[in-house]
């Protein structure tokens, strides 16, 4: 089932194979059958152990079994989980990854920082056992653009003692740390140049094109938070100029948070993990005039002007 999603994954991708605030709306009555459809599960941080204040690693299993079934009875294009797989511990992907394998659509997988909270020798192996040849990617659904963003690549926990992107992130580290960044904090990361450039390449493509866009990433990067990707000032300012670009979907800040600029959605998702009894996830529908989002459990249904 593991090579299956990996198969799938790579078939779909282009080239590769602060609490809640600002705007949220009571969701506007369908007037008309949407264009696409398609789910969106955050920070589920599974692992065997006991909870910790208000994180119930445990119960993860559950959760995601709970809305597999649930997006298994929607007509679905796809489902993304934002980052945050597991917790801690590589075994941890043995109990969770089979409870994926039980989804009837596409599913992708954007990694967050505690899917490399695992032994350094199997650091390598983290992105292959989610499916992926390369942490960032893209892929079409419903004829729109969506491009997910690792932002790991640049970090202190996905990358080896030694390594030229481990030195690199302690550098730009001290820096946030010297102008007091708040988010310069040992649980964030950033984008490599590498990528900077594939994402802005990427996104002229499909502005080019003529083809809406929804960027995805694990780390927030508007509002202004403690859980943003180091450097979000200078990408938040440059996606948002996009005509085409939708929305900025993340995981990472469990509270969940949401902005708006020059009419353009960043959404932070609640996080699964927390509380020990209730859900959280959504479905998207989108329309050619707004995304109508139905939350389950923690999570809020709003309305999204497009």
């Amino acid at each position: 089932m593991l090579a299956k999603r990996r198969l799938l994954t790579a078939a779909s991708m282009a080239g590769l194979v602060t609490p809640l605030t600002g705007f949220s709306s009571p969701v506007v009555a369908q007037t008309s059958a949407p264009l696409f459809r398609f789910g969106l599960i955050a920070d589920p941080q599974y692992a065997p152990v006991p909870p910790r204040r208000t994180r119930f690693y445990a119960n993860s299993l559950w959760k995601v079994a709970e809305a597999v079934e649930a997006m298994n009875g929607e007509d679905l294009s796809f489902v993304v989980t934002l980052g945050d797989i597991i917790d801690r511990h590589y075994e941890s992907y043995s109990h969770i990854l089979p409870v994926y394998d039980r989804m009837r659509h596409p599913h992708f997988f954007v990694l967050g920082n505690h899917d490399y909270e695992v032994a350094a020798d199997w650091l390598h192996a983290v992105n292959r056992t989610a499916g992926l040849r390369r942490a960032y990617y893209d892929f079409d659904g419903g004829g729109w653009k969506f491009i997910v963003l690792d932002g790991n690549d640049v970090s202190l926990f996905a990358n080896p003692q030694g390594s030229a992107k481990r030195g690199l992130a302690e550098r730009r580290l001290a820096s946030l740390r010297e102008t007091r960044a708040p988010n310069a904090q040992i649980w964030n990361g950033g984008l490599s140049e590498d990528q900077t450039t594939w994402l802005f390449r990427t996104m002229d493509a499909a502005e080019a094109a003529g083809q809406k866009m929804v960027v995805l990433c694990h780390y927030p990067i508007f509002p202004a938070n403690e859980h943003n990707l180091w450097g979000w000032e200078e990408i938040v300012e440059r996606i948002a100029s996009y005509r085409h670009f939708v929305a900025f979907f993340n995981g990472h800040n469990h509270a969940g948070n949401y902005g708006t600029l020059g009419g353009k959605h960043f959404l932070n998702m609640k996080g699964m993990v927390e509380t020990p009894d209730r859900t959280a996830f959504s479905t998207v529908s989108v329309f050619a005039d707004r995304l109508e989002l139905k939350g389950y459990g923690l999570e809020e249904s709003r309305s999204l002007p497009i």
